[in-house]
C-alpha cells in the first residue's frame, strides 16, 4: 500500500457491534505527486526534464511523455469509474465541456 494513502483513511463502522474498520483509498497520480516522490527518494528535481529548456534533455522526452500519459490515463479512468471527483479530473485534463451562451436583451412589456 502507498504510504501516502495512510494520511487519508476512510473510517467505517461495520457489523452489529459497529466495529471500526479503516480503508485506504487509491490515490490519484499527479505530476505534483510524482515530483514530490522524486525529491523524497533523493532523485532530485525533475522540472528540468519536463521543461527541456534549450533542448538539454532531448534524450528524456519519450520518458517524460510516457509519465504524463500514465498520469492522465490514471486520472481519466479514475474519474470515469467514480473513484476520483469527475469534475476535478475533467479540469485537470482539459476535458470540460464548453458551451457558448448568447444573451439577447429584449424590451420589457410596455416599453
Amino acid at each position: 500500500m502507498n504510504i501516502e494513502a495512510r494520511k487519508w483513511p476512510r473510517v467505517q463502522y461495520v457489523g452489529k457491534d459497529g466495529e471500526r474498520v479503516e480503508d485506504y483509498p487509491k490515490l490519484p497520480l499527479t505530476m505534483e505527486g510524482f515530483s514530490v516522490w522524486c525529491y523524497k527518494e533523493n532523485i532530485g528535481t525533475i522540472r528540468h526534464y519536463f521543461s527541456n529548456t534549450d533542448g538539454l534533455y532531448d534524450d528524456f522526452c519519450h520518458i517524460c511523455s510516457h509519465v504524463r500519459e500514465e498520469i492522465r490515463h490514471d486520472q481519466i479512468t479514475g474519474g470515469l469509474l467514480g473513484n476520483y471527483n469527475p469534475s476535478i479530473t475533467q479540469r485537470l485534463n482539459g476535458l470540460t465541456d464548453k458551451s457558448e451562451v448568447t444573451v439577447r436583451e429584449q424590451p420589457l412589456f410596455g416599453e
